[in-house]
């Protein structure tokens, strides 16, 4: 007899509850903290950081701590997807592959925020109409950086950094593993990016020390972004109707700490002209120009074409193997 085999979405319910899923972010948003499963993360994460950081300036034990951390986030990782797995695969069992893409894509929803982003960012700016003060305190949600030194540019460059990056942290990179794994790969991804967020930290943060706790968690989210973010950079370029040369585009991603927030934030820089500066940290585009309000529409327009590009591209995609692999 042979083994049942694993059930898996067709390509038809990838690509419908891709376009669920989107049209479901552009509608309503994000649900209530209560069901959100990426804040539920956020605070197994945040339990987990607790036995898993030693407090700052105690005795430093790298490999405890590496290994510790490691084990913490593999473990956290493997419920993730199991319990992914354990939700998606009572759809995909005799039912209609419609059905299963409607219901996928509710389910995916939680896992991208495009909307939230985009309306953070747009406060960014409105919030600079009513003074620095105001502008300071609603990009302080936004970024873990110092914000009380920054002026009307550096809060600009701020929102427009983050813009870039969680433009494929939340958007290109849950759909990309989406595709290729179902439900379980953009919860992977999610979990991945949400310990890097909190635990990827070279250093102290809130009373711990990170340097080697948090190691595991950086490289994995390194892992899982590095093609995504590459792609974000050239849809970006794509959508702003422009082309960067490579090594050009190279050279200024290559100047941040990250290893994938970099391309698409010099992608933008490049694209709207401007430097893109965290202080102490990096100089993205250094003989750019200071942003200005008209550069947050034009970056929150390209960011809006990005996802419907994308979007499209993995629904298009999706279509045509679902019809190519369709018995005739």
């Amino acid at each position: 007899m042979e083994p049942a085999a694993f059930p898996w979405p067709t390509a038809g319910a990838l690509a419908l509850a891709t376009a669920v899923a989107l049209v479901w972010d552009a509608r309503f948003g994000e649900p209530p903290p209560r069901l959100h499963p990426v804040v539920g993360m956020g605070r197994v994460l945040a339990a987990l950081g607790r036995r898993v950081a030693p407090m700052a300036g105690g005795v430093m034990r790298p490999g405890r701590d590496f290994t510790v951390g490691a084990l913490a986030w593999t473990l956290g990782a493997a419920a993730v997807v199991a319990l992914a797995v354990g939700v998606q695969a009572p759809l995909l069992s005799g039912t209609p592959w419609w059905v299963q893409g409607l219901a996928l894509g509710v389910l995916l929803k939680p896992l991208l925020a495009w909307r939230m982003l985009r309306d953070e960012v747009a406060a960014v700016e409105a919030s600079l109409v009513r003074g620095l003060e105001a502008g300071r305190a609603q990009v302080a949600r936004l970024v873990s950086r110092d914000v009380q030194a920054l002026d009307d540019a550096g809060v600009r460059q701020a929102a427009l950094s983050t813009l870039a990056e969680n433009l494929n942290d939340s958007v290109v990179a849950p759909l990309f593993w989406f595709a290729l794994a179902g439900l379980p790969g953009a919860a992977l991804y999610r979990w991945a990016n949400t310990a890097d967020a909190m635990w990827g930290y070279r250093g102290v943060r809130g009373g711990r020390d990170w340097t080697w706790a948090g190691r595991w968690a950086a490289r994995a989210d390194d892992v899982l972004s590095w093609l995504p973010a590459r792609l974000t950079a050239v849809l970006l370029l794509l959508v702003s109707g422009r082309a960067v040369p490579g090594n050009v585009l190279r050279a200024q991603a290559q100047r941040t700490p990250s290893p994938n927030g970099g391309w698409p934030m010099a992608a933008l820089a490049l694209r709207l002209g401007v430097r893109l500066e965290k202080p102490g940290v990096y100089v993205i585009n250094a003989s750019g120009r200071l942003p200005v309000p008209a550069d947050t529409a034009r970056a929150l327009a390209w960011g809006g074409g990005v996802v419907a590009g994308w979007g499209a591209l993995l629904v298009a995609g999706l279509t045509l193997a679902a019809v190519l692999g369709r018995p005739s």
